[in-house]
């Protein structure tokens, strides 16, 4: 008898679980089936029997209902030769599923299913400020990260994680790119350490061709998916835009042109930085048109009769020179205020 349990039990721990799984299961409902039509006024229904046959496989015996005639006990002790065994298999195979779920998770193998969320290539320190920025303004999106990294460089409930090379589309399609909200991508860091092997033409060339990629199953699947891309060299930004990249994170060049006009207007990097993060008071927000609103005055006025001054139409920054021109139906305008007001204006709008 000692010899076959242990065949037995051998065999269960080496079933595959895709047939281990259906066949406990069925175990389970074929015991309780067989309790309830030896003993039915034991048991009553055939939940109690199936709860009567869990509590004695799982050895906890709370004792409100046992087996009051012989066959009845005759098959309690079967069931415990049998299906106890069973039972600790079952609960091994639940928690070794458990484990490789969570490794091929933060191993990045696992393919991200949900929708509306934010893409970010490339793992860096701007990629963690940028997943801290993300969650201030809104901690209901995901984020998936993709890089090529051993495993997530972060754990977090709204994080999720894609090992692999961007440029593959497949590699996309695994963070369920078409269904996105929008890509950010960050060019590879470089540093001193690395600046040999990290040539600033090489890194725009790979960020180029991720843009492609992306573009590549747009075009195929008729999308039209937001994409920010970090650019070393401002010159290639014309190459990006020939991609559709719709915007890019500020170049080297850029910056230095910011840190130059610091010692001319003092305060102006303040300016920036209170400008694009959410952690001051006065942040830039986007806000749509109101159909009472004809021309740029009446949309200025209005605006900060509420608490907003109107700043730019898309990247037009003129708007004092143009007020009283009409307001195309197209206008993506872009407020300065503080959170409430933001919030205060959309409420209204609703």
């Amino acid at each position: 008898m000692g010899m076959r349990f242990k065949k037995l039990l051998y065999y269960l721990v080496t079933l595959r679980d895709r047939i281990f799984f259906p066949i406990a299961i069925l175990y389970i409902l074929f015991s309780a089936y067989i309790a309830l039509y030896i003993e039915p006024e034991t048991f009553g229904t055939y939940l109690t029997a199936i709860y009567w046959v869990l509590t004695t496989l799982a050895t906890v015996g709370f004792g409100d209902y046992a087996p009051q005639t012989q066959l009845g006990q005759a098959f309690t002790i079967l069931l415990y030769i049998t299906g106890i065994g069973l039972i600790s298999v079952l609960i091994g195979k639940i928690i070794k599923s458990v484990y490789l779920f969570d490794k091929l998770k933060v191993g990045g193998k696992m393919k991200y299913t949900g929708k509306n969320h934010i893409i970010l290539i490339g793992w860096s320190d701007k990629s963690k400020l940028a997943i801290e920025e993300i969650l201030k303004s809104d901690q209901s999106l995901d984020i998936v990260i993709i890089d090529d990294l051993e495993k997530a460089p972060m754990v977090e409930k709204q994080l999720y994680y894609i090992r692999g090379d961007a440029t593959d589309e497949e590699t996309l399609l695994q963070a369920n790119l078409p269904k996105s909200k929008g890509v950010i991508i960050f060019a590879d860091q470089i540093t001193q350490e690395n600046f040999a092997t990290k040539d600033p033409l090489l890194v725009d060339g790979k960020t180029l061709l991720i843009a492609t990629a992306i573009t590549s199953i747009e075009e195929k699947l008729n999308l039209n998916i937001h994409i920010t891309a970090e650019v070393i060299y401002q010159k290639h930004i014309k190459l990006f835009q020939r991609v559709k990249v719709d915007e890019f994170i500020p170049t080297q060049e850029m910056i230095s042109h910011a840190a130059v006009r610091s010692l001319f207007s003092h305060g102006v990097t303040n300016m920036y930085s209170e400008l694009m993060s959410t952690k001051y008071k006065e942040a830039l927000y986007e806000i749509p048109k109101k159909p009472s609103w004809k021309t740029y005055r009446d949309a200025f006025m209005d605006l900060l009769d509420k608490g907003a001054t109107l700043v730019a139409d898309r990247g037009n920054l003129q708007i004092n020179h143009k007020l009283d021109e009409p307001i195309p139906e197209d206008a993506q305008l872009f407020v300065i205020c503080d959170k409430k007001t933001i919030t205060e204006i959309k409420s209204q709008e609703k």
